[in-house]
């Protein structure tokens, strides 16, 4: 579907150029030849790979709410990261990795690295896939700031909120699903792959809430379990619509407003994309476009337990919950919170906390609460790529004093 982006991007009269830059001069590439329609994960790959990276250790103060600083001289090992930058850098023709298109790092608050490689552009919204899950995640958690719903709620079943849903009419044990369990990817939900096929033939079905009442409905009976908590947890895109759905059922006005106005807004996050889904409302397991500067201020609002500019824009109770490990180990050593991954990375004898957004291609937000360091990155990989596993041991050595 058409991707919707509430603000034209704002460019420079200068064409592609390419940068290599590790001083404080320059700037940094931008896109100057395509406008707020051409914001699509299709568009994005007509964009021509830079020449020559752009790489900073001084990024530039913008108007962007972002406070910046010198790495090395404001923290970090600079010959380190710069060392594994420029292997970044070089060309490969591995597709499952090596494709990097940008790479920032904030070390206590402040900005202090900026790269950007092949089709990174800092005033180009890169498209992700599902770390849009961690930003959906976060609109529930400005809502719960905002009074549209409580802490108590997310243990409330996801059919209260959804008054055009009739519980007696769905799978035996879907009008129990909560938003907890949504957010865990523990719904239970189990749709027949026959049954998906014959509902996207009919779309209208699907608008509004009838996208929610088609998993619910047609989904295979949960099991009668004696608690909740034991649903499996399995990662699919229909525990992402339901709290999306929740979120349109309890907010004022629309979902795809609140998220603009309530959530992003406030953060000086402006020139974003986020598509739309069958239901009319916004995607939530993949589909957004955000600014690399803007994944950055995600991280910072992680690492600083919901607090934006000294405000708390999200509950600190819900930004721990969301991204701590909730009863589940993964099969990558990874544990879950709600849409949020959480790992602890051990170098040498020491064990470094680390909550994730991640997104397949390459799209990633690092957060080492312990270190006070968050990195972002973009990228265009076939699945995950190198990246997930490499830059945290990196990211540690350049930055644990």
């Amino acid at each position: 579907m058409e991707l919707k982006l509430w603000n034209l991007l704002k460019v420079v009269a200068f064409p592609f150029i390419a940068f290599n830059l590790e001083a404080n001069e320059g700037l940094a590439p931008e896109v100057t030849d395509l406008n707020a329609e051409d914001i699509s994960f299709q568009k994005e790959k007509e964009i021509p790979y830079l020449e020559k990276p752009f790489i900073t250790t001084s990024p530039k103060a913008l108007n962007d709410q972002l406070k910046v600083g010198k790495l090395g001289i404001d923290g970090g090992k600079e010959e380190l990261v710069l060392k594994y930058v420029r292997e970044l850098a070089k060309k490969s023709e591995d597709p499952k990795s090596g494709k990097t298109d940008s790479l920032l790092i904030a070390y206590k608050n402040k900005l202090l690295f900026e790269s950007y490689f092949r089709r990174g552009r800092r005033n180009f919204p890169h498209y992700q896939m599902s770390i849009t899950k961690s930003y959906t995640a976060y609109a529930i958690g400005r809502a719960i700031q905002l009074g549209h719903l409580s802490m108590d709620d997310l243990h409330k079943p996801v059919v209260s909120f959804l008054k055009e849903i009739k519980p007696d009419k769905l799978a035996r044990g879907a009008d129990k699903i909560t938003l907890d369990q949504a957010m865990q990817m523990r719904s239970g939900i189990r749709l027949p792959k026959k049954k998906i096929g014959e509902i996207i033939q009919r779309p209208s079905l699907l608008l509004g809430q009838g996208q929610a009442r088609a998993y619910l409905q047609f989904s295979k009976d949960l099991p009668d379990l004696p608690n909740s908590s034991l649903q499996p947890f399995k990662y699919q895109s229909s525990d992402t619509v339901l709290t999306m759905q929740v979120l349109e059922a309890v907010v004022p006005g629309t979902a795809e407003d609140f998220i603009r106005e309530q959530l992003l807004q406030p953060m000086g996050i402006r020139n974003y994309g986020w598509q739309e889904d069958l239901s009319g409302f916004p995607k939530a397991a993949a589909g957004s476009s955000f600014l690399s500067r803007d994944m950055i201020k995600m991280g910072l609002l992680t690492l600083n337990q919901g607090k934006w500019r000294g405000e708390q824009h999200l509950p600190s109770t819900f930004v721990k919950k969301a991204t701590m490990p909730l009863l589940f180990k993964g099969t990558t050593g990874a544990d879950y919170g709600y849409f949020w991954w959480y790992q602890e990375r051990q170098v040498k004898d020491k064990k470094y906390p680390c909550i994730q957004g991640r997104g397949a291609g390459g799209q990633f937000i690092f957060v080492f609460p312990t270190l006070d360091l968050v990195a972002a990155v973009t990228a265009h990989n076939q699945g995950m790529g190198k990246m997930l596993w490499q830059l945290p041991e990196v990211l540690i050595q350049a930055f644990d004093n």
